[in-house]
């Protein structure tokens, strides 16, 4: 396949399928279920106004917002789904109302005949659309705005200081006054109900809600569609239909993978560390100190899941509370990882083109300091945040944005633009001269650098939304820096780079790398742009996203299944030559990669993202399955992996002891895999099964939750989490012991 074509093929992949994207974008802002300038009763009483439900928002965003259960199945996963639950405590308080009315009894205690008869009216009292565009007002019946009352001050009394709600405050890990003032959280409460009402209301002309019928919910009709039968088949025939064309390609071009000669020697023993190329240590140092805080933040999130207000006694909730904690282990990880990724650009660009140009290094140390103030800065903003100790134009701009991945403010989140921004240039300013050369690895180069101008550049979609943007439309934003950004074009840079490190290394050659660089970009970006879909199947857009999204998140799949043939290339290349063995674990941690690409991003995503399975699981414990797999499996190590090839190439001649990178390597990836497989995943699928059972509601409830058996299953968390936690110690001990003595024979270094 000649470079000439894979170039126009990967052209036209980006310019149809982000025409696509933003075409549909543009549907979703047009679709996005409406806010109401009022919420009025059918007796004219006004229960509340549009500007309520958008400052409710707000509360809900600087409360901790996505960090505090869920909102449409988008999430942390303690505390319930406020939308399922919402859901179910309206409709019940409906149902028990006319069955104490008409027939003498709750809901519960009647006969199934006349429990169906009030099913079929509360489906019609909630169901119907009753918004009017022209004058901007959504009519309730006076006995559904006497139910939202009723569940407000169950919220009330939750998120403030009810006794009756203290036992549900413990096992969600909620502090006592989350929300310290009644405006504030009667604001929150109309969002809440807003949020709720898109759940369940169909859209006009149609007998789908706003949400495609999500949460599953008998009570009120909320049942699958056809169009989620339909393209779940459908995105299965696509799986396989990928597969088996892709499995032909690598069979039919399995002679063509331009093998080398592995030279006698390091072909890269004699490069000159330039001053900025020796600036990035520090980066690394700050990736390993970030790493620790994270699982530290992780240790004290998990354990808020059985002990919802202290840490083994300590009231620690009262100044770190779980939303604070879960904020950070989020946020943290990728921190760290971006660092890595970003630090090991700005070492390898002066080396590429053999030249360093002026201020390089000034530049590299100045960005490390704004790196430094984004951090602390974010973080400290987003406990001031929670706290609620700041106003919600503050909270928007310094505190906590309340969006999962995204919770820094926007201050923060500009600044982090423009610092990568500052990379993006110091980047292309080393990399010119190489690219000027008319040699055989420009066209590597040139998608290296298009991988760096798409990192700088879609981060910038998190700038897209307002302080009250449509929660759906700031949604699908959000995910564009999820999706696109994180799982992305960073997998893009992170596929050239690893092939370039092995081009430099004459371990393959240039010709076959960029060819199977472009050709994997094409396959990756050909499911994974659209794919973005797969994470808005019920956020307030139209059925066509639910098409796309599951067929192109099953085109993502495809190559995943196949990272076999990857982990053996490198296994391959590890063992290819006696100087390659010094890089035995870098190379051993891109093996990794492919092992989680395979079980993280490709088994147990696609667990998820067919429609029906998504429909039952989507807000459960599944969920973090993929992600951890996932997020720290594929980029957590690709970062890792990174950072120890540039400390392998910072000294060529230090002979490294192994015993502390090899328990960590082990170490790290047992307890991943005991962590999901003996707790999470057990945890998810528990709640799958009660969500197709009885709804969403009740998998998330603390009912549920607080059963003795999901008790054991909670604690089991802590052998792979303790397993894990070891690695990453021994992994930061190896890392500072390249730069203090203790991880390298003295003898082979003081001779280097």
């Amino acid at each position: 396949m000649s470079t000439k074509k894979l170039w126009y093929g990967f052209a036209a992949v980006m310019v149809l399928s982000f025409a696509v994207l933003l075409y549909y974008g543009y549907e979703i802002y047009r679709e996005a279920p409406p806010i109401p300038d009022q919420v009025v009763t059918e007796s004219g009483a006004v229960v509340f106004n549009g500007q309520d439900i958008k400052d409710g928002q707000n509360v809900w965003q600087s409360m901790g917002g996505h960090q505090v259960g869920t909102i449409w199945g988008h999430g942390a996963y303690l505390a319930p789904d406020w939308t399922a639950d919402w859901l179910h405590r309206e409709a019940m308080y409906l149902l028990n109302y006319w069955g104490q009315r008409d027939f003498g009894n709750d809901y519960d205690d009647l006969e199934r005949e006349q429990q169906a008869q009030l099913e079929a009216r509360v489906q019609k009292e909630m169901r119907t659309n009753t918004y009017d565009p022209a004058t901007g007002n959504l009519v309730i019946s006076d006995l559904r705005a006497e139910a939202i009352r009723e569940v407000g001050k169950h919220y009330t009394g939750l998120f403030m200081d009810g006794e009756a709600e203290a036992h549900l405050r413990e096992a969600y890990a909620i502090p006592k006054n989350t929300i310290k003032e009644m405006g504030r959280m009667s604001q929150m409460n109309s969002f809440f109900f807003w949020a709720t009402w898109a759940t369940v209301t169909e859209r006009p002309g149609q007998e789908i809600t706003y949400t495609n019928n999500w949460p599953p919910e008998e009570l009120v009709g909320n049942r699958p569609t056809s169009a989620l039968i339909l393209w779940t088949g459908f995105s299965v025939i696509i799986l396989l239909a990928g597969i088996g064309w892709l499995a032909w390609y690598y069979a039919s071009n399995k002679d063509e993978e331009g093998h080398k000669e592995v030279p006698a020697v390091n072909p890269v023993s004699g490069q000159k560390l330039f001053p900025s190329m020796k600036a990035t240590l520090k980066y690394f140092w700050i990736v390993s100190i970030l790493m620790l805080v994270q699982i530290l933040a992780g240790v004290i999130t998990a354990h808020y899941g059985v002990e919802g207000s202290a840490f083994y006694g300590i009231p620690l909730d009262q100044w770190l509370p779980y939303s604070v904690s879960r904020t950070w282990h989020v946020q943290i990880g990728i921190f760290w990882i971006a660092t890595s990724w970003l630090a090991t650009g700005l070492f390898f660009a002066p080396a590429i083109s053999g030249k360093e140009p002026k201020y390089q290094a000034l530049g590299v140390n100045v960005l490390f300091g704004a790196l430094l103030v984004i951090v602390v800065g974010s973080l400290a903003g987003q406990w001031m945040g929670v706290m609620q100790k700041l106003g919600f134009v503050e909270n928007f701009w310094f505190g906590h944005q309340g969006y999962e991945y995204v919770d820094l403010g926007r201050f923060w989140q500009i600044f982090l633009f423009a610092g990568l921004f500052i990379w993006l240039f110091l980047m292309g300013r080393a990399l010119l001269p190489a690219l000027r050369e008319k040699t055989e690895n420009r066209h590597l180069l040139t998608m290296f650098l298009i991988a760096s101008i798409a990192i700088a550049a879609f981060y910038g979609a998190g700038l897209m939304w307002g302080r009250q943007t449509n929660l759906a439309i700031a949604e699908y934003w959000r995910w564009w820096v999820v999706h696109l950004w994180v799982e992305g074009f960073f997998e893009v840079f992170a596929t050239v780079i690893i092939a370039y490190l092995f081009v430099r290394m004459q371990l393959i050659g240039s010709k076959i790398a960029t060819v199977t660089v472009l050709f994997s970009t094409i396959i990756f970006l050909s499911g994974g742009i659209l794919g973005t879909f797969h994470h808005l199947y019920f956020t307030g857009t139209p059925t066509a996203v639910l098409a796309l999204g599951s067929s192109f998140s099953a085109l993502e799949v495809v190559p995943l299944v196949l990272m076999g043939f990857e982990g053996y290339h490198n296994l391959t290349l590890s063992r290819s030559g006696d100087w390659v063995k010094a890089y035995k674990w870098p190379i051993y941690c891109f093996i990794a990669v492919a092992f989680w690409n395979f079980l993280g991003a490709g088994i147990f995503g696609f667990l998820i993202n067919p429609p029906i399975a998504l429909y039952y699981m989507q807000g459960l414990n599944t969920t973090p399955v993929h992600g951890h797999t996932a997020l720290f499996g594929v980029y957590g190590f690709l970062g890792i992996g990174l950072m120890l090839f540039v400390l392998r190439d910072m000294n060529l001649a230090a002979v490294w002891k192994e015993k502390y990178v090899k328990f960590a390597f082990w170490a790290i990836n047992i307890g991943l895999l005991l962590m999901v497989m003996i707790s999470v995943l057990p945890i998810g699928l528990a709640q799958t099964w009660a969500s197709v059972k009885y709804g969403l509601w009740y998998a998330r409830s603390a009912e549920f939750m607080t059963q003795p058996f999901m008790g054991t299953l909670k604690w089991l968390r802590v052998i792979g989490d303790t397993i894990f936690a070891f690695g990453v110690l021994a992994l930061v001990y190896h890392v500072f012991g390249l730069a203090f003595g203790w991880s390298f024979e003295k003898d082979s270094s003081e001779a280097s």
